[in-house]
């Protein structure tokens, strides 16, 4: 059975890019008071996040930085595991 590695950069950019507009989205549409709570929640990890569009900016910002590095770890585990099977 062949196991293919997982491409750290391209898992990090993507994550990344989900979480940082995911983040974008939730920051925007707290305006309305939808998900606010969650986004005031979030504040406390994510300094600057908060409702609006620049709060929205802000988060997307985190989020990127956040979902590459997860990304990076998720992959390079994973590599790391499928090496020794």
């Amino acid at each position: 059975m062949i196991i293919e590695k997982c491409d750290v950069k391209g898992l990090a950019m993507g994550l990344g890019l989900a979480w940082g507009l995911y983040m974008i989205c939730l920051g925007w549409v707290a305006i309305t008071g939808w998900g606010s709570v969650l986004v005031d929640n979030m504040s406390s990890l994510y300094i600057g996040f908060k409702p609006g569009f620049v709060g929205g900016i802000i988060g997307g910002i985190w989020g990127f930085i956040d979902g590459a590095i997860g990304g990076v770890l998720i992959a390079y585990f994973y590599n790391m595991f499928a090496n020794r099977s």
